[in-house]
């Protein structure tokens, strides 16, 4: 492939960066799926992106399925490419996008893992006698309260938070913002760490989440600190922040039933997403129904 076919991989993920500000995380994505693209042709002797036909990706697509990808991460490759391609028409470098009508092999989805009100009364029941504690207790305390991605409550300044509304504002996937209502166990919580958070961090630094020392909190960090927790606590099951988040939708849905308001409060863009809440939900059900109808199972003779 030319240096002129080569640099069109560039152009295209500094407008990603630029135009459409996608997160780091969503750029190494990106990158990495095209790199496979890429290295695909150079084997195929491909050598422009007008050349790559609808049979082509095909043969791409199943590639990566003996190579083990699942259903979902051959999607992403195939959603990175159409997006790509989508870039090359709007530059008239190209005239066709020959991913459009490739599919990838659907895999099974996981349900995601939830705690139930028990397990997370006993995680939050935390024991705050320093900044660590009390600090870690509202981190999760509000994960829990408002449903928040761990990207998006690592990046919560001070400002965001308004008590006397008993609201925030996050910015989360693709830079959109949102309203979200926080509990009142949430705000007891938040309220006691900004007294513990003076002592460790300088009145400049604006994060509301901070380290031991004084730097804003990261999401490896958060991610540590919850295990911790976990173990320390004796719940069942790793503990992580996307869990929490997991389990403030499901007892949101369970509890209200109300789909399009639990994925407004998720900030997903697709009600498909949410979705996997119900069969969750439905799946709790059955397990209540299995255990409690005297015939739902069948017994031996």
């Amino acid at each position: 492939m030319t240096n002129a076919e080569s640099h069109w991989l560039d152009e295209f993920f500094r407008y990603l960066a630029t135009e459409r500000q996608l997160s780091a995380h969503t750029l190494k994505n990106y990158q990495r799926d095209l790199d496979a693209l890429h290295a695909f042709m150079a084997e195929s002797h491909i050598d422009a992106w007008s050349a790559l036909d609808a049979n082509h990706v095909r043969q791409f697509a199943a590639r990566q399925h003996r190579k083990g990808l699942s259903g979902s991460s051959i999607q992403r490759a195939l959603s990175a490419a159409r997006t790509f391609y989508k870039f090359l028409a709007r530059e008239q470098w190209v005239e066709h996008n020959p991913a459009l009508g490739v599919q990838a092999p659907k895999s099974p989805r996981k349900l995601p893992q939830t705690l139930d009100v028990d397990q997370i009364s006993g995680l939050l029941d935390i024991p705050v006698n320093d900044p660590l504690s009390a600090r870690d207790k509202a981190m999760m305390e509000l994960i829990y309260s408002s449903g928040l991605r761990v990207s998006e409550l690592v990046s919560l300044d001070l400002s965001d938070l308004d008590f006397h509304d008993a609201s925030l504002v996050v910015t989360g996937k693709g830079q959109k913002s949102r309203m979200l209502p926080i509990g009142g166990k949430a705000l007891t919580a938040i309220d006691r760490w900004l007294k513990y958070r003076d002592q460790i961090t300088p009145y400049t630094q604006t994060a509301l989440f901070v380290s031991n020392r004084g730097n804003r909190i990261s999401v490896r960090s958060v991610e540590q600190r919850m295990e911790y927790w976990g173990k320390r606590l004796g719940v069942e099951g790793q503990v992580y922040p996307h869990r929490l988040r997991h389990s403030f939708a499901s007892h949101m849905l369970e509890s209200s039933g109300d789909l399009r308001a639990v994925q407004e409060l998720l900030g997903h863009s697709d009600i498909s997403t949410t979705q996997i809440y119900t069969h969750l939900d439905f799946q709790h059900l059955m397990d209540v129904y299995e255990k409690a109808h005297p015939r739902a199972r069948k017994k031996d003779d």
